[in-house]
């Protein structure tokens, strides 16, 4: 079997060094440039909204998903060299995966399913098995098939699957999204062993308090880093202001994601016209008809949140956007613009109902259907109305009016 590249000596120091990862989906760009080096024996969680690239972080670190560019080294391997045999074993041997969904086979014992990844390390050892599961607490559900174990004792049979091949760095990606309370503990209880036994355990997490376990937390936000208490500390700015609350970064209502929209709409309209964004005169959600939303809120309470989660800042009655809600109202004016274009040159719509429409379609528009109708439709300059369409990257210059 070939061997797996090691990494030069001064990568390889360190459990994992990640410089300037850029993953590319088509169009979509789903990490931008991240750089981050881990310890060995490091606790670190990954926090962010959804959609900011945790999950596609952790695939390229387990040999799941390849990168566009940069580089990604493991444990002394460049990821970037494998070949498709040697990132097979690199799966089998560096790295334990622990996943929100069980991935659990049906038909197998819960015994079989761990010694099911020793078979794909060419080898069984039923006695380890064994002790793996006694380790996580399942001595005597050695012969119960998933059915017949709860949701917490199935997360428990794919942590000791996971560690069954002693690997050097354990990727979890929301193992205690599906569990109740007492479920959730228990297993966070196992990770804490873990850690405390030595392993370096990279965990995707909306949870500050299983975040506030770990040694560092890690934010992203369209995926770039954009904070990490190795750099600046948990009082740093840039933190998030709810780190002690069952707030931060827990997930929010479509409804809210909406609003939020809507409002950063406002505020970035009321910049390019050069005028200041009073509070008192925004509102949360529009004519009657025009937002897909459930139910009214008031503004402020809108506002509040978005400060919270800082989108905004707000100052003696005036909103101003913050560099990540600068980012997101332009993206959000972008589709809007766009919609109104496409529906108004396409589909010949009359004025009203191209924005009533666009206001709906401008929240369901992916950044890759986005960079198609931008190219569909000539990478225009303005919506019908005149006002600028913020250029993406797939314009490059190639614009028409």
């Amino acid at each position: 079997m070939s061997s797996i590249a090691p990494a030069p000596p001064l990568i390889a120091a360190k459990q994992v060094v990640i410089e300037n990862l850029i993953k590319q989906y088509g169009t979509l760009r789903a990490l931008g440039g991240v750089s981050l080096a881990v310890n060995t024996g490091e606790w670190v969680a990954l926090m962010g909204p959804s959609g900011s690239g945790k999950t596609t972080l952790i695939n390229i670190l387990g040999g799941l998903d390849t990168l566009t560019s940069g580089h990604v080294v493991v444990d002394g391997v460049d990821l970037s060299k494998l070949s498709e045999s040697q990132m097979v074993r690199y799966r089998a041997e560096k790295v334990g995966f622990v996943f929100q969904q069980f991935h659990l086979v049906p038909y197998l014992t819960a015994l079989e399913n761990v010694m099911l990844a020793q078979y794909f390390h060419s080898v069984t050892d039923e006695t380890q098995a064994e002790e793996a599961l006694q380790r996580v607490g399942l001595g005597e559900r050695l012969t119960h098939l998933p059915a017949q174990l709860s949701g917490g004792e199935q997360q428990r049979v794919a942590i000791a699957r996971a560690l069954i091949n002693q690997p050097k760095i354990i990727l979890a990606d929301e193992p205690t999204g599906n569990l109740d309370e007492a479920n959730e503990t228990m297993v966070i209880q196992i990770f804490r062993e873990l850690h405390n036994a030595g392993h370096t355990i990279l965990m995707v997490t909306h949870d500050p308090d299983i975040a506030r376990q770990a040694d560092r937390r890690i934010e992203l936000a369209h995926g770039h880093l954009h904070f990490d208490t190795a750099q600046h500390g948990p009082g740093h700015p840039l933190a998030c202001p709810l780190a002690d609350t069952r707030d931060c970064c827990t997930p929010i209502s479509t409804d809210d994601e909406i609003r939020f929209d809507h409002l950063l709409e406002q505020i970035w309209t009321c910049g390019e016209e050069g005028k200041p964004a009073q509070a008192e005169r925004l509102h949360a959600t529009g004519p009657s008809g025009r937002l897909p939303v459930v139910t009214d809120e008031p503004a402020a309470r809108v506002l509040s949140r978005m400060s919270d989660l800082r989108l905004v800042e707000m100052q003696n009655g005036e909103v101003q956007l913050t560099l990540m809600g600068s980012q997101r109202a332009r993206d959000v004016v972008r589709r809007h613009r766009l919609a109104e274009r496409l529906f108004k040159d396409t589909f010949s719509i009359d004025d009203s109902e191209a924005h009533t429409q666009a206001c709906k379609f401008e929240h369901i528009i992916s950044p890759e259907l986005d960079q198609r109708i931008c190219t569909f439709l000539g990478h225009p300059k303005t919506c019908p109305h005149g006002n600028p369409i913020p250029p993406g990257e797939c314009c490059n210059g190639k614009s028409k009016g």
